[in-house]
C-alpha cells in the first residue's frame, strides 16, 4: 500500500486516551501499524520530556556483539536503561529513530522491536534510516524521545 494512503486512512482512526481528570497528559497514536509503532504520536501537556541520545550496541565494558540480532537487542536494552534511569519505561516512548548500517537488516530490526516493545496501547512514531554508522563495528543506533 502506498504510504501516503496509509497515513490518510490512519489519521481518521486515532487511538485516543481521554483527558484525565487529574490533569495527566493525553496521548494519541495515529495509523498504528503493528502495535510497536504509529505513523504519528501526539501528546498533550506532558510534565516531563526525555531525549535519549543514540544508544549503540555496546555494553558497559564497550563490548559489541557480532550479530545484528544481538546488537539490536542490546541497543534496545540500552534505550530501556536510559528510560529506567529517568523513571520511565518503553510505554513512555513517543518518537524512535533507528539508524541501520545495512538495509538488509530492516526486517530483523522490526522483529526485535516487536519483541522488545510488544503491543503498546500508544506506540511511538518511528523512523528507520540507513546510514553510515559512526563506528564500523556497530550495525545500528537507536535514538528516542519519551514523555510522561
Amino acid at each position: 500500500m502506498d504510504r501516503r494512503g496509509f497515513c490518510a486512512i490512519g489519521l481518521a482512526l486515532p487511538l485516543t486516551t481521554p483527558p484525565a481528570a487529574d490533569g495527566k497528559m493525553e496521548r494519541r497514536s495515529y495509523a498504528v501499524a503493528d502495535g510497536t509503532y504509529a505513523q504519528a504520536a501526539e501528546i498533550r501537556e506532558p510534565r516531563r520530556l526525555l531525549f535519549v541520545s543514540g544508544q549503540v550496541p555496546a555494553d558497559a565494558e564497550g563490548e559489541v556483539p557480532a550479530g545484528f540480532r544481538d546488537q539490536c537487542a542490546l541497543a534496545w536494552r540500552n534505550v530501556g536503561a536510559q528510560l529506567e534511569a529517568a523513571g520511565m519505561a518503553y510505554e513512555h516512548l513517543v518518537k524512535v529513530t533507528v539508524y541501520l548500517a545495512r538495509r538488509e537488516d530492516r526486517e530483523l530490526a522490526r522483529e526485535v522491536r516487536q519483541q522488545v516493545l510488544g503491543r503498546l496501547a500508544h506506540p511511538p512514531a518511528l523512523t528507520v534510516v540507513v546510514v553510515e554508522i559512526y563506528d564500523g563495528a556497530w550495525l545500528l543506533e537507536i535514538a528516542a524521545i519519551a514523555a510522561a
